[in-house]
């Protein structure tokens, strides 16, 4: 049972599901909509224009049979009557026609809007297998266009037969009224009776828009797993990012190691906290932390200090208060400029002294704010004026 829950598609489709679609040219789409539209347009363009239509292709056809002995056994002048007829007729329709095809352009903004897809028109030749031919006739979509064409057909012929009742009074009496006034009155009766009939269908595509809409949903819906799936697709697998992690805190351990040689002293707890500071004479800026660690890595800092011959000294306070308040590679607070001027000038004179000279005195008590101690209660008491002073620059 779990598996088969796992399995439905109960998730709405997200937004890189639906932009895959976009591009493989599947977007909602309604013809009934753009059927009901282009239908109206061109419903009310002849209810506009009926009559001067009708005048203008009435003198077309006059003028292509008012024709002389002389005219129709004269090609050029044939020719030339045959073609003017023509472009008369195209002028008289191109106001209609261009009005049903701007209409017929604009319908797909109602639902779903433009879409121009090169992979919607690359040939599949799987839609040419009888198999899914055949599945798609006694499918649930199937089922629903058979459904809409019989509420079309019933819906379209209830509103023609009450049109044709409302107007059979009017169709009878044309026979009385004269061949121009009972033609006018035949093409505006069409033309509303058109209207009408059309207008039913609007019926319809209301009912259509929002199921296409829904259908389209529905059928980009996503199980748990594949929204899972497209997760680890887009953002990363998780352990593959854990493990780039881990490689980048590696690479930057062995960048800080490859430093601890070049520093000028290693402060430490003795045991669990390591500091390795460097200082540039004369370069105008404060000592900096090129080296930092507890426990193994300190462990491994104070090997590499032994190793390449880098003074070390123990200082508990001070290399809690350098670990905690002092990032790799910046330079140290200025409340603790005097307790690493007194280890800094220390090493210095490590550094100078000479068999049979006065040997240097190690730094005694040296002074480390209480707030700056981590293991001090005052830290606990003040941590953030303590963070805002370490932010003082020099």
């Amino acid at each position: 049972m779990a598996e088969d829950s796992e399995a439905e598609k109960t998730e709405p489709a997200s937004q890189r599901r639906l932009e895959q679609a976009r591009e493989e040219g599947d977007v909602p789409r309604s013809r009934e909509v753009a059927t009901f539209t282009v239908l109206m347009a061109a419903g009310a363009g002849l209810w506009m224009t009926g009559s001067g239509l009708v005048r203008q292709l009435s003198a077309a056809l006059v003028s292509g049979l008012s024709l002389t002995r002389e005219q129709v056994f004269n090609p050029d002048v044939l020719l030339t009557r045959i073609l003017v007829d023509v472009v008369q007729v195209i002028v008289a329709c191109l106001p209609l026609a261009v009005a049903v095809m701007i209409v017929a352009l604009a319908s797909p903004l109602l639902v779903g809007g433009w879409l121009f897809s090169g992979k919607a028109i690359t040939p599949n030749f799987m839609k040419l297998n009888p198999i899914n031919g055949l599945s798609n006739l006694v499918s649930k979509n199937a089922l629903v266009e058979l459904v809409k064409a019989i509420l079309k057909t019933l819906i379209v012929a209830a509103v023609a037969w009450l049109v044709v009742l409302k107007q059979k009074e009017a169709v009878f009496g044309l026979v009385n009224e004269p061949l121009k006034l009972g033609s006018a009155h035949l093409l505006d009766m069409l033309a509303m009776s058109f209207l009408f009939i059309v207008g039913a269908l609007g019926f319809i595509a209301a009912i259509d828009a929002p199921y296409q809409m829904w259908h389209y949903a529905n059928k980009l819906k996503m199980t748990r797993q594949e929204l899972i799936q497209e997760s680890k697709e887009s953002d990363g697998n998780p352990q593959i990012k854990g493990k780039i992690r881990q490689l980048q805190r590696e690479m930057a351990k062995r960048r800080m190691m490859a430093e601890v040689p070049t520093a000028d002293v290693v402060v430490t707890n003795p045991t669990h906290f390591a500091v390795a500071l460097k200082y540039v004479d004369g370069a105008g800026s404060a000592p900096k932390v090129v080296a930092k660690g507890t426990d193994a890595v300190a462990a491994k800092i104070r090997e590499l200090a032994k190793e390449h011959k880098v003074a070390i000294l123990e200082a508990p306070a001070l290399a809690r208060a350098l670990h905690k308040h002092t990032e790799i590679g910046d330079e140290i607070s200025p409340r603790l400029y005097a307790a690493v001027a007194e280890v800094l000038a220390y090493v210095f004179q490590l550094r100078a002294y000479r068999p049979g000279g006065h040997y240097p005195d190690r730094p005694g008590k040296l002074e480390v704010p209480d707030d700056m101690d981590p293991l001090h209660p005052a830290s606990q008491q003040a941590p953030t004026q303590a963070q805002n002073n370490t932010g003082a620059n020099p």
